[in-house]
């Protein structure tokens, strides 16, 4: 068995109570004392640290790093401008999903976020896939944290006064603490927040400065993922993958317009016959929707969905009660002549069958600052 990997905060979470679980690689805190549902409530109300340097963090450098970002996902980059991100997706040959990013234009660089499980796939990918114009360059000394909530923007404010003005989707550098941290309006609750990249032996003074707000509690990976779920946002290997294009997925609006059929820059990257194709004709069988349960059972992963008259129609690859909205909901993917909202269906939990309906994503009202 290989060791797992431990974040620079380790110890910190460990003083805090933490229960550890091994994810992507790494021994993650799931949850703290206060416990997973007021974990979930806490984001929600207040604002919740999270410890997400487990991410893959990358640069691509060289001459044309955007072109070259280019030949290996359909996300415009070039038309982001500096000091703003972008959220993109890896595409394969054959139209599938091999992981989704974030990407920020940091001026002569692109600062990419990627998902942990993937970070070496996605490194291999860029460094044959680039070509000319992109180099890239693996980050292995920054942890990197989540600040989310209706509360951070106020914590942001004492912590850093400039950093507080940013609005959602857009990036600068600011050095805090004496640390030069880099920080991102976004984050993977729907709350307002922030995500602070800060150089390891230096993500201790940040996050104990943090955790000492009345405000700010220390949250797990199990809040992480019920508030994300809430939020209508996919998990890479349950609700897309190899298996999902990004049409089926729901997730076209991340193809650049410059790149789909008629753009300037139509094409070029690795599935773009397949999925312009898709994109253009709508003619996939199956999507990816959002679902409310009328009971009180949380509904799955891996559950069967079927028509009210008994036939398979597909399956839920994310389920949970949803603590802010009081019921269960889910995602998953369904034949597309079932995904109308208001849709009735059932789904088969533990040999019974449960009524579920087709409903828009997401769950809760989302609060990202504008401005």
């Amino acid at each position: 068995m290989s060791t797992l990997h431990r974040t620079p905060l380790y110890t910190l979470w460990q003083q805090r109570g933490a229960r550890f679980v091994p994810f992507a690689g790494y021994e993650m805190p799931v949850q703290f004392e206060m416990g997973i549902k007021r974990e979930h409530e806490h984001t929600r109300r207040q604002c919740g640290l999270f410890d997400v340097s487990h991410m893959g963090q990358m640069l691509i450098r060289g001459s044309q790093p955007a072109q070259a970002l280019e030949r290996v996902s359909p996300i415009d980059a070039v038309s982001i401008a500096p000091g703003r991100q972008r959220y993109g997706l890896f595409t394969s040959n054959v139209g599938g999903i091999h992981d989704d990013f974030m990407a920020v234009n940091a001026g002569d660089h692109l600062y990419l976020v990627v998902n942990a499980a993937c970070r070496a796939a996605d490194a291999a990918l860029l460094r044959s896939g680039l070509g000319e114009g992109g180099v890239l360059e693996v980050v292995e000394d920054r942890a990197l944290l989540a600040l989310q909530g209706p509360m951070a923007r106020a914590v942001m404010r004492r912590l850093c006064p400039q950093a507080a003005e940013l609005t959602f989707m857009q990036h600068a550098r600011f050095e805090i603490m004496s640390h030069e941290v880099w920080v991102s309006c976004s984050g993977y609750t729907g709350e307002d927040g922030f995500e602070l990249s800060i150089a390891a032996d230096g993500a201790k003074d940040i996050a104990e400065w943090l955790l000492a707000q009345e405000e700010v509690a220390p949250i797990g990976l199990g809040a992480r993922d019920s508030l994300r779920l809430e939020a209508g946002l996919c998990l890479y290997g349950h609700d897309m993958g190899e298996d999902t294009t990004p049409i089926e997925a729901s997730l076209g609006w991340a193809i650049g317009k410059a790149r789909r059929q008629g753009g300037e820059r139509e094409g070029g990257f690795p599935g773009a016959d397949v999925i312009l194709t898709q994109q253009g004709n709508q003619d996939t069988e199956r999507l990816r929707v959002g679902l409310k349960a009328d009971g009180r059972a949380p509904v799955r992963e891996g559950a069967k969905l079927f028509n009210m008259e008994g036939d398979p129609i597909g399956e839920v690859t994310s389920g949970t009660f949803g603590p802010s909205v009081g019921i269960p909901v889910a995602m998953g993917y369904l034949k597309r002549e079932f995904c109308a909202p208001g849709q009735k269906l059932q789904a088969e939990v533990r040999g019974r069958r449960m009524d579920m309906t087709v409903t828009p994503m997401p769950f809760v009202t989302t609060h990202y600052y504008r401005g």
